[in-house]
């Protein structure tokens, strides 16, 4: 992808979304059911899309929520639907929509008291906590966010009671069911208005930021890190966890400052990504460039996402550390800092994390779990307790409690942000220079990622490939130890390809929303190694790609 000019420069207004003409369009575009593009998609990351291109509309609300209402009540979910909301401009509308139908289906729905923002890991917390003492009436939840996306975007996810994101077998049941409601015109929806809905007996209020903060303590050790001192800087971009840093400031009495406090749903305030676009992605140097500047002001500091499942880290050593560097530091420090964890804990990576989590885990003599992309995967082990801590590379990951039981099976932003804290008050150590430490011991990795124009018939063909297609027994130099298109962890489908040497490995998988595949690498030798596997993966697709068009 080529840098936009743009890149790491304040927005200029010709970006600026016009919010009235995004809301107008919500309510008035109705998208049709019949196009691929207008209909409901649930992603790893729930439905998203801009009312702009009748992606995500009233329509598209009336029909997801209805589907949820049905869904639970046919699952025997009775319990409380915790509902959570960020910054972005549709998030609000969507968010009456929402409650309207869900109080005229009689559910008992939990908003954030004074209809303010709630974080992901908030909702996430909620329903386990919730759910810690129940065999029957659990709670669920809703989020309405599309994480990092651009102003312009809606998003809405659901968590079933196990707090995590859902899986695929409930969100094509919930997906399935939300089109059929377009196509009949959403005859189906049940629905009352807002100020009757706001009143309904099984509408509350709760406020969800002092019982996380409360308990916060019980994850991350927030009492040395107030002893040490060190000067914190955060910059919530804008995102939904501003009304949570003051009072985690004054619950534990941290050197804390918050350089930013703009809420303003245009996110005018925000450096240009690296594409040109307006994204609040806190693993990126571009849109993080703004507390880049500020790093030797503070000993640590840190910015998140909108919806807060995603963390990034910046240090006066290092600057932004990537997502793959603090989770390796992150592994490294709590596999040796939790004594009440269980010895046989596993580290949780994804397929396209890096290797060196992989290396760090089996160092110290813990098994590692490497799942599918998509958070989804480590719900199960971060809710037994095998997994301690679960990790991806795009800058998402939770962590066991101090004495080794469930905090969320969800991304949690704050508790990364609040770990990097711990480990710099524990050891007197930058992370930058922990990771460091990680490559003289285990190696430097290389990673890259490039993205390749696919047509449909293309990403069709990578459901159909097995390891035995795959006829090189070498890749750029190595000898292949493993051709996988199933998870190692798990034995769950990847939805394409990965190839491993003993110093490197490529994967290959497409996208789920853009007509492109994505091909993600790393190499413990040099950089040209990296180049070379990027082009030899490239190149073991493309003649897949030959050899079943051959055929056909």
């Amino acid at each position: 992808m080529e840098k936009s000019p743009l890149a790491g420069k304040p927005a200029p207004q010709e970006l600026l979304v016009d919010i009235s003409q995004l809301v107008n369009a919500y309510y008035a575009d109705k998208p049709d059911p019949e196009e691929l593009t207008q209909q409901v998609h649930f992603g790893t990351s729930g439905h998203r899309g801009s009312s702009f291109d009748h992606a995500f509309n009233e329509d598209h609300i009336l029909a997801v929520s209805q589907a949820i209402a049905e869904y639970r009540a046919g699952q025997g979910v009775s319990g409380l639907l915790f509902i959570g909301k960020d910054t972005h401009a549709l998030s609000e509308p969507a968010m009456r929509t929402a409650v309207e139908v869900f109080a005229a289906n009689g559910v008992e729905i939990v908003i954030q008291e004074g209809l303010g923002f709630t974080p992901t890991p908030a909702i996430s917390y909620a329903i386990l906590t919730y759910n810690k003492s129940r065999k029957d009436g659990k709670a669920d939840g809703v989020v309405i966010t599309p994480s990092h996306n651009p102003p312009r975007d809606g998003g809405f996810k659901y968590n079933p009671p196990d707090g995590g994101p859902a899986g695929t077998n409930v969100t094509r049941a919930i997906q399935e069911r939300a089109n059929e409601i377009l196509r009949e015109k959403l005859k189906a929806v049940r629905r009352i208005p807002w100020e009757k809905a706001l009143k309904a007996s099984t509408t509350h209020a709760h406020d969800y930021v002092k019982p996380y903060v409360d308990d916060l303590r019980n994850v991350v050790n927030m009492e040395i890190i107030a002893d040490s001192g060190i000067r914190i800087g955060v910059d919530p971009l804008g995102g939904a966890g501003i009304a949570y840093w003051d009072p985690i400031t004054e619950t534990y009495g941290l050197n804390l400052e918050v350089v930013n406090r703009k809420v303003d749903p245009q996110f005018s305030f925000m450096t240009v990504d690296g594409d040109g676009q307006i994204r609040m992605d806190c693993s990126s140097p571009y849109a993080m460039a703004g507390l880049i500047k500020l790093k030797d002001r503070f000993d640590i500091a840190f910015g998140n996402d909108p919806d807060y499942d995603r963390h990034g880290i910046v240090t006066p050593l290092g600057g932004l550390m990537s997502p793959n560097q603090f989770l390796s530091v992150a592994v490294w420090y709590l596999f040796q800092n939790r004594e009440n964890w269980s010895g046989k804990v596993a580290v949780g990576k994804t397929v396209v994390t890096s290797a060196m989590l992989q290396r760090v885990a089996t160092y110290l003599g813990y098994g590692y779990y490497e799942v599918p992309v998509g958070f989804k995967w480590f719900v199960p082990g971060l809710l037994s307790g095998a997994l301690g801590f679960g990790g991806e590379e795009s800058a998402g990951a939770a962590f066991l409690r101090k004495d080794g039981k469930t905090w969320t099976t969800d991304k949690d932003g704050f508790i990364l942000d609040l770990l990097a804290a711990e480990i710099l008050a524990v050891t007197g150590k930058d992370p930058a220079a922990h990771y460091m430490d990680l490559e003289e011991r285990f190696g430097k990795a290389f990673s890259g990622r490039i993205e390749t124009g696919a047509t449909v018939e293309q990403k069709a063909i990578f459901k159909k490939i097995t390891p035995e297609m795959v006829g090189a027994d070498s890749l750029a130099g190595e000898k292949i130890e493993q051709k996988l298109t199933r998870a190692p962890g798990n034995g769950a489908d990847i939805g394409g390809l990965k190839v491993v040497t003993e110093n490197g490995w490529v994967a290959v998988r497409p996208s789920g929303t853009e007509d492109i595949y994505k091909v993600y690498a790393e190499s413990f030798k040099s950089r040209e190694h990296l180049t070379e596997i990027l082009d030899e993966g490239q190149g073991i697709i493309q003649h897949l790609f030959d050899e079943e068009f051959s055929r056909s």
